[in-house]
């Protein structure tokens, strides 16, 4: 499977915000995407889930076959907020969430176990620390399947052994054969190529 992005460019507001961003990710590869903000990091994401309109260019998904047949039916998309109802119990919110991507992965219950949650699943959102929130959030990545993961800031409230275990889930996403695309500032744990936003910003 090859994930391609071919000259992207989009806008806010009517303002380029940059311009002629292309990449390819394979199968069992990472790309980490840097830059200054306001360079479009969160933007490019979008743009690659399907939630903005390019501008200009295009995405592509080659190798994936009749399961996925664009790019945006491939991704599960993490942004910087995390899409949870706070006044719902966190097991909801993911029920919720598995029901609304279907293709089933993980149960519930072994999800939260995963990120170290299990013994919070009956409360409600609105209850958790902020790591606690980004960690439930994150559960959501294996409760349904996507090849494609993109991450905005996952490791935004997480403490050094929340990291450690995201790298640890990441390099096991990787190693049976899917692919990443992670926003960040920070060091994932993860071997990865780098496409720095800045360069080409015109915002």
């Amino acid at each position: 499977m090859r994930l391609i992005g071919d000259n992207l460019s989009a806008e806010r507001g009517g303002d380029p915000i940059f311009a002629q961003i292309s990449f390819t990710v394979e199968s069992g590869q990472a790309l980490v995407i840097t830059g200054p903000n306001g360079s479009g990091k969160s933007t490019l994401l979008r743009v690659i889930a399907g939630l903005l309109p390019a501008m200009e260019g295009q995405m592509r998904l080659e190798g994936a076959g009749d399961n996925w047949p664009t790019p945006a039916a491939a991704c599960h998309y993490v942004g910087h907020l995390n899409a949870m109802k706070t006044a719902l119990s966190v097991n909801e919110n993911l029920q919720f969430w598995q029901h609304f991507m279907g293709e089933p992965a993980l149960g519930i219950a072994e999800a939260l176990d995963e990120v170290e949650l299990g013994h919070v699943g009956h409360l409600p959102f609105g209850y958790l620390s902020t790591g606690q929130k980004r960690r439930a959030a994150l559960a959501r990545l294996l409760t349904s399947h996507r090849p494609v993961w993109l991450l905005d800031e996952p490791t935004a409230g997480l403490d050094k052994a929340s990291e450690t275990r995201l790298a640890a889930l990441m390099k096991r996403h990787l190693d049976t054969s899917g692919i990443i695309l992670a926003a960040t500032h920070l060091p994932l744990g993860i071997k990865a190529e780098e496409l720095r936003m800045g360069d080409t910003w015109r915002g």
